[in-house]
């Protein structure tokens, strides 16, 4: 949940700061994207066209992130702002109130068909909380390369738009990464296909995998739902057991943003061993398996066919 304590305060350093900001059309362009997949995202488009800040970095929870200052520094200073959308930045507007950005925020999930949260899963904001209201909607849907083509074209759009006389690289850029992801996307495809059908259950932190189910083929049971704020109840643990017992789950597997406690207790009480870490809502950091978007969706996948047949 994001503190008051602080925004109070940013007004007061935007305005001394905003003083010596250059026009807009100053270059490299001023990206601000909200976590580090988009960020990832964007420096494939931008190249070094831009000068890229990602707010949510390395192994970072943005459902539970809170900005500083300084993050209200960047955004007034920004030209576009590269967000999520669906509701998956809590924090976001917030933010933008504060730092008085004049920026163009792009919501890159426009033009996604988003799905419905999985029954019981559905997250509404408590009262007094800081707008965390993801509603019956799954905000990740860039766990499908498919929509992360969206995502890009997205961005292209966006960077054209802010800078014209760069729009042939973006453009140019977008399509040499889109071009990588159709070759992930059917790396993924095989490895899934690989895995027997039955066998093609199993079990993560938090209800992240939505739409990796719906593009690949799997099933993602959690229990927690799409926010790693809400935690998961004593009753949804429990029902959580029974069904892996019933469902005869392959594999668990942590999360690299949360808290491997409830996964642990879940493999002790079924006995389904955990079978690695995925990466759901954040990439690693530059030296771990899945820095940039394609290594991770190459990597997770790697992960539950090792988990599952063992190999």
């Amino acid at each position: 949940m994001l503190r008051t304590i602080g925004f109070a305060s940013l007004m007061s350093v935007i305005t001394l700061t905003s003083l010596g900001t250059t026009s807009a059309s100053a270059e490299p362009l001023k990206v601000v994207a909200s976590f580090s997949i988009i960020g990832d995202f964007a420096r494939n488009v931008g190249g070094d066209r831009i000068e890229l800040t990602t707010l949510v970095g390395p192994d970072g929870d943005a459902h539970v992130y809170e900005p500083s200052p300084a993050d209200a520094v960047t955004m007034s200073k920004a030209n576009v702002v590269l967000v999520n959308g669906l509701q998956f930045e809590g924090f976001l507007q917030r933010l933008v109130e504060a730092s008085a950005t004049k920026a163009s925020v792009v919501e890159l999930t426009k033009g996604v068909l988003p799905i419905k949260m999985k029954q019981g899963h559905e997250h509404t904001a408590e009262a007094g909380s800081d707008d965390h209201n993801h509603g019956d909607l799954d905000p990740h849907a860039f766990q499908s390369i498919a929509n992360a083509r969206i995502y890009v074209k997205n961005i292209a759009d966006a960077f054209c738009a802010a800078d014209a006389t760069g729009c042939d690289s973006y453009k140019a850029n977008a399509e040499v990464y889109t071009a990588k992801l159709d070759a992930a996307d059917a790396e993924v495809k095989v490895a899934v296909a690989a895995i027997p059908e039955d066998k093609r259950i199993v079990i993560t932190s938090h209800d992240a995998f939505g739409y990796f189910e719906n593009a690949y083929g799997l099933t993602f049971l959690a229990p927690e739902g799409i926010s790693t704020e809400a935690e998961a109840s004593a009753a949804d643990v429990a029902a959580l057991i029974s069904q892996v017992r019933g469902d005869k789950a392959s594999a668990i597997f942590l999360e690299n943003i949360t808290n491997p406690r409830l996964i642990e207790q879940i493999s002790s009480e079924t006995g389904v061993k955990v079978g690695g870490t995925l990466y759901s809502d954040a990439l690693s950091k530059a030296d771990g398996p899945a820095a940039t978007y394609i290594d991770m969706m190459k990597t997770n996948i790697a992960t539950i066919k090792g988990a599952i047949l063992g190999s």
